[in-house]
């Protein structure tokens, strides 16, 4: 069944044309990521489909059955609210199921009113009550807000005391449990570490429903889509697959395009020698042959379409001044600490070698970027040493993007740094990050994230620094800028060390991984990937070593046991789930019996019965609060590689 479909949709602002003709239909469960370069109208489109935007031609239709889903629903508008309050209220309609039902159970223990309409309305709510998921709804918000990054300290915190990344995912919390049966998510991943997208992934993989994504972020892209829509050239295209196919199968239609654009153009040729020759001959024959030849001609060049050209793209390269030693950074014991507060990090040891691409990974608020700012000198050490070796020239990629004078113009912020430049030189460097023409007088404080970050990477180029340190240089770069950076740093011929979130640039650049935690750093070889298995078998070994009972044998009978483990918690979770399946149906009994005239006009019966009901509702929140620790601990399990 289609959710929603789209037919010849158009919008244009002013005179620019974003999009035409957009036509596609959005099925039950589809995971569909949304792609194109900034500026090509991604969530504009979004904004149509919630009906926050006008189109100006074109048809929407949505199916009776659709519940829309758009993070701009959900905004945080109670400051005082806790954070695990504010989303609760996604589930007010329950919360006031549950405060009624109180107030029904009270007033029948003490017959306050009439006890048959009393009693009707008790098994009628509570009947929606479980239905609607009453029973989990608590669980499921906390489950939510700890997958986001939330400790139980945070969600206790009022909203208004919430950074702005905190802010957003209240707002992705509140949606994904809201009870839409279309989500449109925009940028889901921003300001989330990596574990909480990788909880993130695994939800959407469960969802009972469809969902549209935008993201630059193609790991997310490859785990969780199965069809990608692209907006390119004013126009809507679709394909089957993830990102990574869609990529493949992109190429091979262009390729496709070209050589029958080709084949179609040597045709024409061909035909118009032909008709060339036919008229030197000038006879009757001939000139017919000619014309016969003209109208084929004629209709080639009807259906001859050139292929679009690819949108415009960065290409450039980092260079060096020349070559370091092979001893780039030495860190040992470092520790800091802000004022009186426990240290941020301590006994941090790193060592760089020349030409190294290491990567520094570690949970959100750990203090990646405080390590970067400690090695710069910008911060002070508490305790430990830091030393660089000889010949070495530092180039810094700022995420905050501090780096800039938004005072001055595009073409100002450059020369100003490179006086020595002429401005043929800097307009031409400009160029290459398609700040052509007036772009290049457009004032820094009008640039978008994206163009800012574009402008501190030309910086970092003109530079040539052979060592850099680079803060989430992705960050509000579309997909083909964040290629052309990656493209980049693969020919730096110099050292990297970079904090980053975009698992595709790690598994791509990596050779070694530094996870930094409160005790210090611990080193990985490899990649993402090779990062990530090292830390489920470490996962493994930690939980294999925590059981006393733990055998000592081969890695056959340790695996073997373990597996039997995870057996048991998936049996005991399934016999929890019997269990309050038929608590739940003991209560509806319990609750139909009661709502029998004849038991209801018996003061003691209906007595009794209520205190059955409350005995099996007490019995009821033991087996979910059982429930939930048993998943929480099985789900932690898998997670380990079990």
């Amino acid at each position: 069944m289609a959710l929603l479909g789209v037919s010849n949709l158009t919008k244009s602002f002013g005179t620019d044309l974003l999009f035409q003709g957009v036509t596609f239909e959005i099925q039950e469960n589809d995971r569909i990521g949304l792609v194109g370069v900034n500026g090509t109208g991604k969530t504009t489109l979004f904004k149509i489909l919630t009906g926050e935007v006008n189109d100006d031609a074109g048809e929407i239709y949505q199916s009776k059955q659709t519940v829309l889903g758009y993070m701009e629903q959900h905004v945080c508008r109670n400051d005082n609210k806790t954070a695990y309050d504010e989303v609760l209220t996604v589930f007010s309609h329950l919360s006031e199921m549950e405060n009624e039902l109180e107030l029904l159970n009270l007033k029948i223990s003490r017959q306050m009113g009439d006890l048959d309409t009393l009693v009707e309305r008790q098994s009628f709510l509570n009947d929606a009550f479980v239905r609607d998921g009453g029973l989990t709804y608590k669980s499921r918000a906390r489950s939510a807000l700890l997958g986001l990054g939330f400790d139980d300290g945070q969600m206790k915190l009022p909203v208004g005391a919430l950074s702005g990344g905190q802010k957003a995912k209240l707002q992705l919390a509140k949606m994904l449990l809201s009870g839409a049966n279309l989500l449109l998510l925009d940028e889901p991943t921003n300001h989330l570490d990596i574990a909480s997208v990788e909880w993130l992934e695994d939800y959407l993989k469960s969802y009972n429903g469809a969902y549209v994504v935008i993201s630059h972020d193609r790991y997310f892209l490859d785990r969780i889509t199965l069809k990608t829509f692209e907006l390119e050239h004013h126009t809507l295209s679709i394909y089957k697959g993830n990102y990574t196919a869609y990529l493949s199968l992109k190429a091979e239609k262009r390729l496709a395009a070209e050589r029958v654009y080709e084949n179609t153009q040597k045709e024409i040729n061909r035909l118009e020698g032909v008709v060339a020759q036919q008229r030197q001959w000038n006879r009757e024959k001939n000139i017919r042959t000619a014309e016969s030849k003209l109208k084929v001609i004629e209709r080639l060049e009807r259906s001859l379409e050139k292929p679009e050209s690819e949108p415009d793209e960065i290409r450039f390269r980092f260079d060096i001044k020349h070559i370091s030693g092979n001893d780039v950074l030495d860190v040992e014991g470092l520790s800091l600490s802000f004022g009186h507060q426990p240290p941020l990090f301590q006994n941090v040891n790193m060592r760089v070698r020349k030409g190294e691409r290491i990567f520094l990974l570690g949970p959100n608020g750990c203090g990646k970027t405080s390590l970067l700012k400690t090695l710069l000198g910008t911060y002070q050490a508490q305790d430990g040493r830091t030393r660089f070796g000889v010949g070495i020239d530092l180039g810094y990629y700022d995420q905050i993007q501090a780096g800039l004078d938004s005072e001055k113009t595009v073409i100002d912020e450059i020369w100003d740094q490179y006086p020595y430049m002429t401005q043929t030189q800097v307009r031409s460097a400009l160029a290459v990050f398609l700040f052509r023409g007036e772009d290049v007088f457009k004032p820094v404080a009008a640039l978008s994230g994206g163009e800012r970050a574009k402008l501190l990477l030309l910086k970092l180029m003109l530079s040539r620094a052979n060592f850099l340190l680079l803060d989430e240089p992705t960050n509000h770069l579309d997909i083909a800028s964040r290629e052309a950076l990656e493209n980049a740093l693969m020919g730096y011929e110099g050292t990297l060390l970079v904090v980053s979130h975009d698992r595709y640039l790690i598994n791509k650049i990596a050779d070694r991984i530094y996870y930094l935690e409160e005790g210090g750093v611990t080193e990985y070889i490899g990649n993402y990937d090779d990062f990530l298995d090292r830390r489920r078998r470490e996962q493994i070994q930690s939980a294999a070593t925590e059981r006393p009972e733990a055998p000592k044998g081969n890695d056959y009978k340790l695996r073997k046991e373990l597996q039997s483990e995870l057996r048991k918690l998936t049996t005991r979770v399934k016999r929890l789930e019997e269990e309050i399946d038929a608590v739940e149906t003991t209560i509806a009994q319990l609750t139909q019996t009661l709502s029998n005239p004849e038991v209801a006009s018996d003061y003691q019966k209906a007595m009794d019965l209520t205190a059955q009901i409350d005995e099996q509702k007490a019995k009821q929140e033991d087996l979910l609060s059982e429930w939930e620790t048993a998943s929480e601990d099985l789900e932690s399990k898998k997670r380990a590689g079990l």
